[in-house]
């Protein structure tokens, strides 16, 4: 792609940045946007993955037909088919009239599934069944419907470690990756990082009419030098703040303000931390808070050693076989057998658990204290955070899925 449709495609997609990695992701979605090939988008949380799938939609065949997103991760398990799929009147309590689905609602367009990780298996079977086929059955019907649409996934997961653990079905993880494009985390465009910062001001600024924001040579550098976890989003709510806070109203002798490292310093989270420095609670972490954090830190580091026990030792192929257990039919289903023929793959090691629900383990010993630590801590959590789930999910560090799976299965609701 010439250097000139390259500019032009950035400007009508608000994307900023020159990084060849971010270059080639762009050359990439364009070239093959006219396909109706399924395109899998990897990348961290807040690197701008949305973006690829609106180039794809708009330069594809179905730019007339509708654009849907859904984020996988932010439906409960129970109800993830009905807005896939869509159900009939009656199918559960609640379903008062017959309901289309977003596969249904987008026949002849494109459909951008987010957080493609965190669909429960029993969906994975049917998702695999629409890309195949074109066909699904709605919640609590038994017709078999028809539709014609161009699937874009994203994820911030390895997918391929998911499939070893079992937790992603290999025939949909093969569908899905027919083409697979990668977006570059902020750190890894380090020259990008000033020229968004200036972006982000300079919109806050008119937005607002406020000073522009500019930065001195010491502040750019610093900027620089963060790692910025939370990538791109995580930047433009550092410097939304300091253009809130640092800036002035414009006037007739004044339209700049310009920042020094030490000022910056203020706004950059300490190292080890992926947010800024917040008030969690007057009390601070109980006990049992502290406890469980500890031993999930403890989890992870055996399951790192075990994986790094793994490659030291060069696992050969029989190894292999004895580890995994494909099944025999997986072949024929990668290459678009039916869905149901081809189990997911388990292994068989203490890597296998779910990064979930591995968070919550301990052994038979402590099963007891165990329990109540998890009792106390989600119901902190919940206190603190008003009884809002998502976000007592977010300070527990698990997805909400799993918040509520745990709720159930410690019988808080009850409580």
């Amino acid at each position: 792609m010439e250097i000139k449709e390259l500019q032009s495609l950035k400007n009508r997609f608000d994307i900023v940045g020159n990084d060849a990695t971010l270059n080639r992701a762009l050359e990439i979605a364009s070239g093959v946007a006219p396909t109706d090939l399924t395109v899998l988008i990897i990348g961290e949380s807040g690197v701008g993955k949305e973006s690829l799938p609106k180039i794809i939609h708009q330069f594809s065949r179905r730019k007339n037909g509708k654009y849907f997103t859904l984020n996988c991760g932010a439906i409960p398990e129970g109800t993830i088919d009905s807005e896939l799929f869509g159900h009939e009147k009656g199918a559960f309590t609640g379903a008062n009239e017959m309901r289309k689905g977003y596969f249904e609602e987008t026949d002849g367009g494109t459909l951008f599934l987010d957080e493609i990780g965190e669909l429960p298996l029993s969906s994975q079977a049917k998702l695999l069944r629409v890309l195949q086929d074109g066909e699904f059955i709605r919640v609590g019907g038994n017709k078999v419907l028809k539709t014609d649409v161009r699937v874009v996934a994203a994820t911030n997961v390895d997918l391929a470690y998911a499939v070893q653990r079992g937790k992603f079905r290999a025939d949909l993880y093969y569908r899905l990756n027919a083409v697979t494009i990668k977006m570059p985390s902020l750190r890894e465009r380090p020259e990008d990082i000033p020229l968004l910062f200036r972006k982000f001001a300079a919109d806050f600024s008119e937005k607002y009419g406020v000073c522009k924001i500019s930065l001195q040579p010491d502040a750019v550098k610093l900027l620089q030098e963060y790692r910025w976890p939370g990538n791109i989003r995580q930047l433009k709510n550092v410097a939304e703040t300091i253009s809130a806070l640092e800036s002035s109203k414009i006037s007739a002798t004044s339209t700049r303000c310009e920042i020094s490292a030490s000022t910056l310093q203020q706004y950059i989270p300490k190292d080890g931390m992926s947010l800024p420095s917040v008030s969690v609670h007057e009390e601070g972490f109980s006990a049992s808070e502290k406890e469980a954090m500890i031993r999930m830190v403890y989890q992870l580091r055996q399951e790192v050693d075990y994986l790094k026990g793994l490659i030291s030792a060069g696992t050969a192929p029989e190894q292999q076989n004895a580890i995994f257990s494909p099944n025999p039919a997986l072949g024929n289903s990668a290459a678009g057998g039916a869905a149901s023929d081809a189990p997911v793959i388990n292994i068989e090691s203490p890597a296998a658990h779910d990064a979930d629900d591995a968070e919550w383990q301990d052994t038979e010993k402590q099963d007891l204290s165990i329990s109540a630590s998890k009792v106390n801590l989600i119901k902190q959590a919940l206190e603190r955070c008003g009884g809002n789930r998502k976000a007592a999910a977010m300070q527990l560090g698990i997805s909400e899925r799993t918040l509520y799976r745990k709720i159930k299965d410690l019988n808080l609701d009850e409580k």
